[in-house]
């Protein structure tokens, strides 16, 4: 007599709860900075400066461009999130994408603002930097 077998119904359930916390994080981490823009963007853009990974004429004006970035992510749709951190995706295994979204606008957008003078440091750095205030961001909230 043949043997029924269930074609992977039992690792079906655990990559669905795999994505699902995924999408749960993705949620909080985008909500969590949306009620806080203005006290994570002034965080970020301090570290970033402190830390020599952005040489400035102006903290204020690239607290302003993050604070910008930083709700245009909040306001976009899950496609846009994805096609704009696609060039640096493979940074690092297991990304933040709110982290991830803020490298990829300081390596590729910020990198051109006339207050900018240069941006120090490889994409693990500055990835880094700014997943330290976010991590610090997440705690408190």
């Amino acid at each position: 007599m043949a043997k029924n077998f269930y074609s992977g119904n039992r690792e079906s359930k655990l990559l669905s709860k795999i994505e699902s916390s995924k999408e749960r994080e993705r949620i909080k981490t985008i909500s969590t900075i949306r009620d806080n823009i203005d006290v994570f963007s002034s965080k970020v853009s301090m570290k970033l400066i402190e830390s020599g990974l952005i040489e400035t004429v102006s903290k204020s004006s690239i607290e302003n461009q993050i604070a910008r970035c930083l709700d245009t992510m909040v306001k976009s749709e899950d496609f846009d999130i994805d096609y704009m951190v696609a060039p640096l995706r493979s940074l690092i295994s297991n990304p933040n994408i709110a982290s991830l979204y803020l490298t990829v606008f300081v390596v590729e957008k910020l990198l051109e603002h006339k207050d900018v003078i240069d941006v120090y440091g490889s994409d693990e750095d500055i990835y880094y930097c700014i997943q330290k205030e976010l991590t610090a961001l997440m705690a408190s909230a």
